[in-house]
């Protein structure tokens, strides 16, 4: 049998090892993240001698470009819910766009938090927000928490700086202002079918039942919040920062020192630095805050993020292994010779690690190592392989995913609810956002 099949199979049987041990065994995903990877690695072959090679390869590649976004992504999103910012995003564009296009708003909102928070922590800022609008507005909560999520969950999967679509750029080598350029045309219509049309076609929304763990969200005076110009500036600003810095490279020569600022400046690190000053100037000392009380914050958010650290880490040394055993060029082959899309293979690799997995990053990451080598050897255009496995990240997943755990208990509900709710928003982000990147091939 072709060595690369035998590897491929070892991969699988990997992948299947892996799940029986998250699911069946409960094993923390980290540990059993690193067993799979060792397994995989000694059953193709790689020596006893280069097995911690290969996993500090693997760890140190992928945290080297992830630990300070995920660390400064973190703690300005603890800012930004201390000072009352989030509050203040939200009831203004609530307040702008009126209660007939509330969801409309919310799908705003929901992008605006997906993009500058962890999914886990824009999730819990917006939903009691969301509740407390819908009380007010007397319309039945469902119906404005599936545009919110629906926002949280794209604007999370597609847009730096967050981890998984972060990873995607690099292992991909794409151009990041094309990826928000290109990303924004597909989050668009995608956002409309899961977020606004699919309401439509849910039977029972109305009378889902809201459990006691969500409460609506603490309301801070409107004298003690931020202005809203401030507020939006913080999120939205390594998107400014690292697009400023594209245009300049691009209007410069190489070699000049405008050149090697604006490579520096907009690098992701750097980026999301300038703007964590922003946010403890904006949001800490500008309020009132002194060292002690936002360095505590941040102390906060540092510590709530570590395990997603680990899991990212522990995601890296699989991806390297994968790397190693030459699945991606193994696949690449077989592809070659089948009437089908490298995308929507592509697609397909990253789904099913996702479904496997549960987790959209980890499945973001290794899914990156088996299609990196198809990016070169079918010449797909870079930002369409990042925005085909985002997308793909972003799907239904069975119950022991931490996506349908936060969204099910948070909010009380039946299996059969939360997969007519939060199932179906993500399956629909994942297949429209496909389709979007396939229309998107036949021009760029």
């Amino acid at each position: 049998m072709n060595a690369g099949v035998v590897s491929l199979l070892w991969v699988l049987v990997g992948v299947v090892l892996l799940v029986a041990m998250i699911v069946k065994f409960k094993i923390n995903s980290i540990i059993a993240l690193i067993l799979s990877a060792i397994f995989i690695a000694l059953a193709d072959g790689i020596s006893v001698g280069d097995l911690v090679t290969t996993m500090e390869d693997g760890l140190g590649g992928t945290l080297k470009s992830l630990a300070l976004i995920i660390i400064f992504g973190a703690a300005i999103g603890k800012l930004m819910t201390d000072s009352g910012a989030s509050q203040q995003i939200a009831d203004t564009i609530v307040d702008k766009l009126g209660i007939k296009l509330l969801p409309v708003a919310l799908l705003i909102i929901g992008v605006i938090f997906g993009m500058s928070m962890f999914y886990e922590v824009a999730f819990l800022i917006v939903t009691p927000l969301v509740i407390s609008i819908a009380k007010e507005a007397d319309i039945p909560y469902m119906r404005l928490i599936i545009p919110a999520v629906s926002g949280t969950t794209m604007g999370h999967s597609l847009f730096q700086p967050q981890p998984g679509p972060m990873a995607l750029v690099s292992a991909f080598g794409a151009e990041v202002p094309p990826v928000y350029i290109f990303g924004l045309i597909v989050t668009i219509p995608t956002l409309i079918c899961s977020g606004l049309l699919l309401c439509h076609f849910i039977p029972g929304l109305d009378d889902m039942p809201l459990g006691n763990v969500m409460k609506p969200a603490e309301r801070r005076p409107a004298d003690e919040l931020p202005p809203f110009w401030l507020s939006i500036l913080v999120p939205l600003f390594p998107a400014i920062i690292m697009i400023g810095a594209s245009i300049i490279k691009n209007t410069v020569g190489e070699g000049c020192f405008a050149y090697d600022l604006a490579s520096c400046i907009g690098s992701a690190d750097i980026t999301m630095l300038i703007t964590m000053i922003l946010a403890m100037v904006a949001y800490g000392y500008t309020r009132g805050m002194d060292g002690g009380e936002i360095s505590s914050s941040m102390s906060d958010a540092i510590k709530g993020v570590a395990n997603v650290l680990l899991v990212i880490g522990a995601g890296g040394i699989m991806k390297q292994v994968i790397i190693t055993s030459g699945v991606g060029a193994t696949l690449a082959d077989m592809v070659s010779l089948m009437p089908v899309s490298p995308l929507i293979l592509a697609w397909v690799i990253t789904v099913v690690l996702r479904l496997l997995t549960g987790q959209g990053t980890v499945s973001a990451i290794t899914a990156a190592g088996v299609v990196a080598p198809m990016v070169t050897q079918f010449g797909i255009n870079p930002v369409l392989a990042v925005l085909v496995c985002a997308c793909a990240s972003n799907t239904i997943t069975p119950m022991y995913d931490g996506g349908y755990l936060l969204f099910q208990q948070s909010f009380g509900l039946s299996m059969k609810d939360t997969y007519k709710t939060w199932g179906l928003l993500e399956l629909v982000n994942s297949v429209v956002g496909l389709i979007m990147v396939l229309i998107l091939s036949l021009f760029i």
